[in-house]
């Protein structure tokens, strides 16, 4: 079959800039990439035939610069732009502008993306076109008083809503109406500052909400179908965090009356390309045909297509390849049909921990389970950049059921190692594991009320430190000679450091690959050890439990970075460089690190300042957080180590402290 372009530029990065170049090449269509200055050496230009330079790193100056990106398929001569999602994938004026320079743009109409570009808008286009909406206030009305009635005469709870938000932005859920006016002011301040538009919107607010969404997809020829639905109540804050399809407790009253929805939710548009409809539906009891309401509609490829991909079997990019070249849709609804239970986990750099700190800097080993899809934009060795979201890859696996699915989800995640950045890894695993999100009973909610128990750091054990001393002494755990000695046996002293405390260990080598550890809470005794590449088979203590772990070592500026990985945790330790006393200092409380890879936007101290446990002593930023750095002790500066617009790595000694006084 003919390509459908004679070559594409994707106007986007990372993943799904990935994931498209992949699919246009299986379709035999050259590629053209587009780089901001942070990416010259990103993965997704690396898989492209061709490659233009679009500005510097932020993307007001790079992938937001829609006359950069045009001249770009011009100049390479690509007939299409695929905006992926994000960006400027669902802008219309961009969508003219491709349309005006002569070029295919991979998407829907501007009209259609305008028409559900305003949630206030598209609900009133819903109702027109039958679609059961949330009860509420959408109107051009925006007096606090006014707003205030129309909550109590829908019924508290309500949730306020930016009408051009996006991502939970400008959405506050309110309980009481003495909380509502502060509440309305403070959505309003953020739909201005986000989108330009303090406009809202008020609904009711469904106390069990699960989201579940329809993909949808159009041509130019007036056909519309639907490829099943997709649940996303796993959220943070509004953020989709792991996704399932098809959703479970889904009746086939339900799908039925929700599919057909979307369908006519898609035809009053006139829809083309692939879209998705998100309902919201009352998860309070089983599911029904009468409890699920039209929320929004993304005019774009979403996130998550991957797993309607696995159940259905279609390869979502190639129709919207084909769509926008004028074919009309490959399959009748009557073909498409649902095969198994699929799911997708978003792997972030990102620490659960410290509140989900973005936790950017590089990625110094990066190795993915071989039983799940990844979809990626990042090897072993890349940098995770401050200035776009931290992705790092989506795990996807499918299965003929959902537990053996969901069970495969777990074990990928598990075996995903990921080291010199702290990721959601293990939050993930946890969450999948959760016993309402096995059993298919959950709602948006879950994550909030489990919060503590899904975060907690899992505590270094004295195992992994004791394959860690091991990989810092550069010893081959599994050499028959290991630790042999005619008299006697080998004992190191080490120092590593773990999450800025100094830890110091006993190292004994006794021979026949036998260990002990000890300086810790107990000994550890490790024996018939066993290496094959990365992977350490081992015995512990008197119980003769088997362990394994996973142990990467990578050489760094200043340290060595020591990796272990031991049932679904991944702790990063550091040799540090006994020349340079600043760890050591920092581990003993005497200085302020680096919380992630950033840039400092403020300053408050000098050296010789007094300051107090607590103190707030100055900013960084990374991916639009402002992060305060504070004071670990009442002390003196004994030295400022950076200034104000310095691009810092995380972990840096920013502030060093003077010594403590001590009392005479």
């Amino acid at each position: 079959m003919k390509p459908p372009f004679a070559k594409l530029l994707i106007a986007n990065r990372g993943e799904i800039a990935c994931r498209i170049i992949r699919t246009a090449q299986r379709l035999g269509i050259p590629t053209v990439a587009v780089y901001s200055d942070a990416d010259r050496d990103a993965l997704h230009v690396s898989l492209a035939d061709e490659a233009v330079h679009i500005g510097p790193a932020p993307v007001a100056q790079s992938y937001l610069r829609a006359e950069a990106i045009i001249a770009a398929a011009k100049t390479t001569g690509a007939e299409a732009i695929h905006p992926g999602y994000g960006f400027l994938s669902e802008n219309p004026d961009f969508v003219e502008a491709v349309t005006a320079a002569g070029l295919v743009f991979v998407g829907p109409s501007a009209a259609a993306i305008r028409a559900m570009g305003l949630k206030d808008a598209a609900k009133d286009l819903m109702i027109a076109a039958g679609v059961p909406v949330v009860p509420g206030y959408q109107g051009s009305n925006q007096e606090a008083g006014f707003l205030a009635g129309e909550a109590a005469r829908i019924g508290y709870p309500v949730l306020i809503k930016a009408r051009a938000g996006g991502g939970g932005k400008g959405m506050r859920m309110v309980e009481r109406p003495g909380d509502f006016a502060e509440a309305l002011a403070s959505a309003q301040r953020e739909g201005q500052a986000s989108f330009g538009d303090p406009h809202v919107l008020v609904e009711k607010y469904i106390t069990a909400p699960r989201h579940i969404e329809v993909q949808v997809f159009g041509d130019n020829h007036g056909n519309v179908v639907h490829l099943f639905e997709r649940d996303c109540s796993l959220q943070r804050r509004h953020q989709k965090v792991i996704e399932e399809a098809p959703a479970p407790g889904m009746t086939p009253e339900l799908r039925a009356a929700m599919t057909s929805a979307a369908v006519k939710a898609a035809e009053a548009i006139a829809y083309s390309g692939a879209g998705t409809i998100e309902f919201i539906v009352d998860g309070s009891g089983p599911l029904r045909p009468d409890g699920f309401w039209f929320m929004e509609m993304n005019t774009r490829l979403q996130v998550e297509h991957p797993i309607t991909e696995a159940i259905t079997g279609v390869d979502l990019v190639e129709w919207q390849l084909r769509i926008a070249a004028g074919a009309p849709l490959p399959m009748a609804q009557k073909d498409l049909t649902i095969t198994g239970h699929a799911f997708e986990a978003r792997l972030y750099a990102e620490d659960p921990a410290k509140g989900f700190l973005p936790a950017t800097g590089r990625l110094e080993h990066l190795v993915f389970s071989e039983t799940a899809r990844n979809d990626t934009g990042v090897r072993s060795g890349d940098d995770i950049s401050p200035h776009y979201d931290p992705m790092i890859a989506k795990v996807i696996t499918h299965g003929p059921d959902r537990a053996t699915a969901l069970a495969g989800l777990v074990t990928a995640l598990r075996d995903t190692h990921v080291a010199g950045s702290a990721t959601n890894a293990e939050f993930l695993a946890r969450l999948a594991l959760h016993d309402g999100f096995q059993q298919g009973q959950f709602d948006t909610g879950l994550i909030g009320r489990n919060l503590a128990a899904l975060t907690t750091a899992t505590p270094l054990n004295e195992e992994a430190i004791a394959l860690a001393a091991l990989a810092a002494l550069r010893l081959d755990p599994g050499d028959p000679a290991l630790g042999w000695r005619l008299w006697g046996s080998a004992a190191h002293a080490l120092r590593l450091m773990h999450a800025g405390e100094m830890i110091e260990r006993r190292l004994t080598l006794q021979g026949g690959g036998r260990i002990t550890l000890s300086g810790g809470d107990k000994e550890v005794v490790l024996d018939r050890m066993v290496q094959d590449g990365t992977m350490i088979h081992a015995r512990s203590g008197d119980s003769a439990r088997r362990i394994a772990a996973r142990v990467v070592t990578r050489a760094r500026r200043a340290d060595w970075l020591i990796s272990v990985q031991m049932a679904g945790t991944v702790w990063d330790l550091t040799l540090p460089d006994p020349r340079d006393g600043r760890a050591a200092t920092a581990a003993q409380g005497h200085a302020v690190l680096a919380p992630m890879t950033g840039t400092i936007v403020a300053l408050r101290v000098t050296e010789g300042d007094s300051v107090t446990e607590g103190d707030r002593l100055g900013v960084i930023e990374a991916m639009k957080m402002e992060t305060a750095l504070v004071a670990p002790r009442t002390g003196i500066i004994a030295k400022v180590h950076c200034a104000t617009g310095d691009a810092v790595s995380g972990g840096a000694v920013l502030i060093s402290f003077g010594e403590e006084e001590t009392a005479a």
